[in-house]
Parts: structure tokens; C-alpha cells; sequence
């Protein structure tokens, strides 16, 4: 039993309002295990994030979150923003839950939470993982500018209860009005790229919108990310791309370029959409990103 209640950060309508449903049943498993917890439910965009930052600057103790990877998202930068080494586990009740996946997190959110109260428990200890940054904000997964960001904003909008596939449907539609292909200047390992893109994605994790395994060799705890960027291709090729990028078979492709890096910087010629483990971000034309080693440390 720990001294003081485990918070279990949610944010309600995470997964078209799974975790809200979840949060007693997630509580009551934890309890079996000998552990108290708190729930404690954000209001907003921003306010897990701000609950988590006062939570680690306060105590700099064990904590949970039930949701997906938007949930995540705020609170690894309450983590990484209070400057402590915050300990985390997940429970994952999102829609793709890309960073459950990279942690090798079951998605059965029962099985989870049962793994995760018997950790706690016996004490387990936590394994880090890597993180990053673009520009001012940490990303636990991966970001991504053009395209994927453009499908990304459209998945948003839909609250059809199919899973993944809101994802795939968001492709459709994306394709529907044109292909972003902004012209750029990439620079990374000392090479440069000058010309149009159709996307560049920053790879913590292998997995992109629950179904795109876009990284294959992408682990969030190898000491680098993994850059894989599409060279400008029409809506047919998109189309003839998709069950490659679900399986994880585009690397290879002659317009799919994959690079190990450390630092990323790209500038756009003008403004372009862009996310960070699935949030969208300001339409903006310079993004920084670099590698946060060992950064996170999840149960």
C-alpha cells in the first residue's frame, strides 16, 4: 500500500468518452491490488497537462493515466515541463493509443490495469524512454508535418465508433481536396534536402494513427528517432502507399526516404498543418526537433 493516493489523471471523453466510463472500474481493479487511488478528471484542453505539472512539482510521485495518446501527450508535458522525474503508468481507453503500443502496454484496458496495480505493487522498477521535442513542445510518439498532420485534423471531427478506421476514412477524405506538397528545406545528419515533400514524420514509436505501422524500426527507447519522409506523389500513389504503410512493407519504396537521427530541423516555404502524438499544432513554417534521451520513466 502506498502512503498517499495514486492520482489516475483522465481525461473523460478520451476515446469517445471511454476513459470517463472506465475510471471507476480502472480504480476498483487498482484497489484489489492494495493500492488507493484518486481520480482526477481534466476540464478541458491543457488542464491534465497543467494538473500534472502541479502534481509533479508537488511530489514527483507515482502517478496513472487513463486514455489514449492525446492524454498522453499532456502529461508526459507536465512531466517534462516541472523538470522532475515523474514515474507513469497507462491504461489505455484512446482510439489508436500508439505510445500503448510502442511500451509493449496491453490493450485490453482490464488486462492493463491489472498488470500495472500488480507493478506498483511488488515495486517493479520503471524502464525509461526516450522523448521529443519540436520547438517548444515534447512529443512521447511522434510528430508529423504535411500530409499526415492535414488526415490527422480530419480523424479529429469524426466520432463514429469504429476504431482505427476513423483514421483510414480521414485518408479518404484527405485525399478528396489534394495533396499537400510543400516545399521545404530539410536538414539532418548533416544532409540536406531541398524541394517538396508530402509528409515528414518524426518516429518515437512505429505506430501512427493506431493503424500505420509508418516506422518499422522505430523503439522508443533506442537513443534516436526515426525520420521517414514521402517525396511528392499524386492521390494514386497515395492510394497504392496505404497497405504498404499499414503493414510496414513502404520502407524500401523508392519516393519513401527513412533516416536514424538525433536532430531534425524543416523549413517550409509557408505555413503547414503539423501534430505531435496526434495533436494539432499552429500552422507554422520552422520546426526544431531533437532527441530527449531517457526522458520519461514508465511503469
Amino acid at each position: 500500500m502506498t502512503d498517499q493516493p495514486i492520482p489516475l489523471f483522465l481525461n473523460p471523453v478520451a476515446g469517445r468518452g471511454r476513459a470517463g466510463k472506465r475510471a471507476s472500474s480502472i480504480r476498483d481493479i487498482l484497489q484489489a491490488s492494495g493500492l488507493e487511488a484518486t481520480i482526477v478528471e481534466s476540464t478541458g484542453v491543457g488542464d491534465l497537462e497543467n494538473r500534472v505539472l502541479e502534481h509533479s512539482r508537488r511530489q514527483s510521485g507515482t502517478f496513472i493515466i487513463a486514455g489514449g495518446d492525446g492524454s498522453v501527450y499532456e502529461a508526459i508535458n507536465g512531466v517534462l515541463r516541472s523538470g522532475r522525474d515523474s514515474p507513469f503508468g497507462l491504461v489505455p481507453t484512446g482510439t489508436g493509443n500508439d505510445f500503448a503500443k510502442a511500451c509493449g502496454i496491453s490493450l485490453d484496458w482490464e488486462a492493463a490495469a491489472r498488470l500495472l496495480a500488480g507493478r506498483i505493487a511488488e515495486g517493479v522498477a520503471t524502464r525509461s524512454v526516450d522523448a521529443g521535442k519540436m520547438n517548444d513542445r515534447y512529443f512521447a510518439n511522434g510528430a508529423g508535418i504535411g500530409f499526415d498532420a492535414k488526415v490527422n485534423r480530419i480523424a479529429r471531427k469524426y466520432r463514429w465508433p469504429i476504431g482505427d478506421l476513423v483514421y483510414l476514412m480521414a485518408v479518404l477524405e484527405g485525399l478528396w481536396d489534394g495533396v499537400l506538397t510543400p516545399t521545404v528545406k530539410m536538414t539532418f545528419n548533416g544532409q540536406e534536402y531541398n524541394g517538396r515533400i508530402t509528409l515528414a514524420n518524426v518516429s518515437n514509436g512505429a505506430w501512427v494513427g493506431g493503424m500505420f505501422y509508418i516506422a518499422p524500426d522505430a523503439e522508443n527507447d533506442d537513443g534516436h528517432l526515426d525520420l521517414v519522409f514521402a517525396e511528392p506523389v499524386t492521390r494514386r500513389r497515395v492510394l497504392a502507399l496505404l497497405p504498404g504503410l499499414i503493414k510496414g512493407t513502404h520502407v524500401g519504396e523508392p519516393d519513401i526516404q527513412c533516416h536514424t537521427i538525433n536532430d531534425f530541423e524543416l523549413i517550409a516555404d509557408a505555413p503547414v498543418p503539423s501534430h505531435l502524438d496526434g495533436e494539432p499544432q499552429p500552422m507554422q513554417t520552422s520546426f526544431q526537433i531533437s532527441l530527449k534521451k531517457n526522458a520519461l520513466s514508465v511503469l
